[in-house]
């Protein structure tokens, strides 16, 4: 019995200590996002529209590069054998950005070597701003999402001190703050990752958008190159 008592006597504190420790709760993604209002759900739309126009800019620029690497080589042989109509139906076939460019000087062929050069870059002018489609919205994201976040800083910091203006007695109780300081902290966070985001893909965009020109200018050099040989 007296080593029962000594048992229990020796673990109390440790029962009361770990009943007085506070349940720490874990807050997830979406519960974090919601303290952020109406701002959120801004920052999510945008974050939805550079997804979209991402994917749909590689899946064109994939188009724009997938191409025959026999392509010159057969145009070559058409050209010099004048099957012209030939080699214009295997632009038409082959539908890529270095083809439209490629249709177009085959078809003022007999005209001025300028004519037929400007028309050219003329048509690869026109696909690079096809290609290009988009890539101002993507930039704006980058740039705007960050400040939407700024705003919802502000605004938040403003709801925190109109909470504290309107306690009474000069009691401030956490709660009453805990809103604005929640929606000051995750809008900031919130448009910055959208903002990262969107700058890493427009800056990819890009350098596959210049790769796909280096590719045209190649090819333009290549076509007129072609013309100026010797028969």
């Amino acid at each position: 019995m007296l080593l029962q008592v000594v048992t229990d006597t020796i673990a109390l504190p440790a029962m009361v200590e770990e009943a007085a420790e506070p349940v720490q709760e874990s807050i997830n993604l979406w519960q974090m996002a919601q303290y952020g209002g109406w701002i959120m759900i801004i920052l999510a739309l945008l974050l939805a529209g550079a997804c979209y126009i991402f994917i749909e800019r590689l899946v064109v620029l994939k188009q724009a590069t997938k191409e025959d690497k026999s392509f010159m080589d057969r145009i070559h042989d058409y050209i010099h054998d004048g099957k012209i109509d030939s080699a214009l139906n295997l632009c038409k076939q082959t539908d890529t950005p270095s083809a439209h460019m490629i249709e177009k000087g085959i078809s003022r062929i007999g005209r001025p070597m300028q004519d037929v050069q400007v028309a050219v870059e003329n048509v690869g002018n026109l696909e690079v701003g096809k290609l290009e489609k988009g890539l101002v919205i993507m930039a704006t994201i980058a740039a705007g999402a960050p400040m939407l976040g700024f705003l919802g800083t502000v605004l938040g910091m403003v709801q925190t001190f109109y909470n504290m203006a309107q306690t009474s007695g000069g009691v401030i109780e956490m709660s009453a703050l805990s809103t604005g300081m929640y929606q000051a902290m995750v809008t900031t966070i919130g448009g910055l990752i959208v903002g990262i985001l969107a700058m890493f893909a427009y800056n990819y965009l890009v350098a596959r958008i210049d790769r796909v020109v280096r590719l045209l200018e190649s090819r333009t050099l290549e076509f007129m190159d072609l013309l100026n040989e010797p028969a």
